[in-house]
């Protein structure tokens, strides 16, 4: 149902160890429209480390039992509802208390529960959670218990309705939702540049082949992307039918020339003791002899009957296989890329215009365009390898080159757009850069302003360091912005009509 909002002046001052909260007036909790008769429901909303709260209940009144409907949300990767756990609330008045329990929820993330006071005065509320995991407890300072019913709407001071945006907490559930407070802390001014996620020296190797010959596979995993080991054979090349690439004729030719060798320096040796030689004569058949069994054992280790073998220096993945089987090839022509993609270079083309600013660039964020992820490179064990003093000769851009561990979607190839990391801002408010809403050139964000309820914002932006962003106004520290889902509350706003409430109080 539409929800009346309503203030109340004698309810103020709530605080929370590590809380924050906002109190509004909503829908009455029992099934009772509000402003029918009766006194208007209450609702706050408080966050821990752990948790969101939005509770609602009516005004608590001495002898009438007021039911609450506490919304308890995980503030996860996607605040998820609880779906289990144990949630106490507490009424505490001059010392003395009431509470009740319940040991589920009636609904995923709606626990209900009731109390009903027995005399007035200014208590406070605890609501206290227990899962199996951690326990978790929310504190309201200064709630009114009012004497009776009329005492209750003599406070009341009836306030036009708002113009929040409304959207539940059952919506909110059921889609990748999440905010975030606005902080203030330091951002860097920032030098936006194009680039490209490259292998690092040193983690990417060619192989080639080290004879002409014709190219043949070993075994089936010559394929992109297939493991490879160290010492692993890959490819074998053999003359084949080719006279002059014979390996058979190669070996035969050793042989012949280490028998020539092996006798010019036996015969070397008995001259040399009728000292018919001279020493240097005796070494040169002595290193004959030795460099034909080189070249002969060399044939015989390289070659086999299939050819010349080829194998992996490094442990890694098959990046590129450059030929095909059956290809005939040429001394020293690449046939296959092996990379062990652990260490990458991230490669920045940084402006002329910006050429100023870079000297003293120690980090970067920067966005894969694939994928759409974004990285620091701090946070992936970076350094600053170089910066370019000169132009490239076929590009106006100066080169700054990081080198990176790499991840698991971050491949060498892939183009990134860069924030280069400068000047720092101090005290800025900041908020996730997923916060914005951009509409024809101008940026909004959605402020929760309750537990349920939404301001669309304009806002004027700073430094962006792509991952967050400087707001200069529309939005104030500590308030909670949409960082997930800010899409679906858009549509909720464009549909033009509030949606009917899903919980059955």
């Amino acid at each position: 149902m539409k929800r009346l909002l309503a203030a109340i002046l004698l309810l103020a001052g709530f605080t929370a160890c590590n809380n924050t909260a906002t109190e509004d007036h909503a829908h009455a909790p029992d099934g009772s429209h509000p402003g029918e008769g009766g006194v208007q429901a209450l609702s706050y909303t408080l966050y821990t480390t752990n948790s969101e709260l939005f509770v609602e209940f009516k005004p608590l009144v001495v002898g009438q039992t007021s039911k609450f409907a506490a919304h308890l949300t995980k503030l996860g990767e996607n605040f998820l509802p609880y779906t289990e756990g144990t949630v106490t609330v507490s009424l505490v008045v001059e010392g003395k208390g009431i509470r009740q329990t319940a040991t589920a929820p009636s609904s995923p993330g709606i626990f209900r529960l009731a109390l009903q006071p027995a005399s007035a005065g200014m208590g406070k509320l605890l609501v206290d959670i227990k899962t199996k995991d951690f326990t978790d407890q929310f504190i309201i300072d200064s709630v009114p218990v009012y004497a009776d019913e009329k005492t209750a709407l003599a406070a009341q001071s009836a306030d036009a309705a708002g113009s929040d945006i409304s959207y539940l907490k059952e919506q909110a559930w059921k889609i990748e939702f999440a905010n975030a407070p606005v902080l203030k802390e330091t951002i860097y001014d920032v030098v936006k540049a194009t680039g490209e996620i490259q292998s690092a020296p040193g983690d990417e190797v060619t192989i080639a082949a080290k004879s002409n010959g014709i190219v043949k596979y070993a075994g089936n995993n010559n394929i992109t992307g297939a493991a490879i080991r160290s010492g692993q054979t890959m490819f074998s090349i053999t003359g084949g039918e080719i006279a002059f690439e014979n390996v058979n004729a190669a070996k035969q030719t050793a042989r012949a020339e280490l028998a020539t060798a092996k006798a010019e320096f036996e015969r070397a040796g008995e001259l040399i003791k009728d000292k018919l030689i001279t020493q240097g004569e005796y070494r040169q058949a002595q290193l004959r002899y030795e460099q034909a069994q080189i070249t002969l054992n060399n044939l015989g280790r390289n070659y086999s009957a299939a050819g010349k073998s080829l194998s992996s220096p490094i442990n890694g993945f098959i990046k590129n296989i450059l030929v095909s089987e059956g290809q005939y090839v040429s001394a020293g022509q690449p046939l296959a890329v092996i990379t062990k993609n652990q260490r990458l270079l991230l490669k920045a083309d940084v402006s002329l215009k910006d050429a100023e600013k870079i000297s003293s660039i120690q980090e970067a964020n920067f966005t894969i365009i694939q994928n759409k992820q974004t990285y620091n490179t701090k946070e992936l064990n970076g350094k600053v390898l170089a910066v370019g003093k000169t132009t490239a000769s076929n590009a106006p851009f100066i080169p700054v080159h990081f080198l990176i561990d790499g991840k698991p979607g971050m491949l060498a190839g892939s183009f990134a757009e860069v924030f280069l990391k400068t000047t720092p801002v101090a005290d800025a408010l900041v908020i996730p850069v997923s916060a914005l809403v951009e509409e024809q050139g101008v940026f909004y964000v959605y402020v929760q302003t309750k537990g349920e309820s939404f301001q669309k914002r304009e806002v004027k932006l700073g430094a962006n360091d792509g991952q967050k962003v400087q707001v200069l106004s529309g939005v104030a520290e500590a308030e909670r912005v949409v960082i997930k889902g800010a899409y679906q509350i858009k549509l909720s706003q464009a549909s033009g009509a509030l949606p009917a409430h899903g919980h059955e109080h």
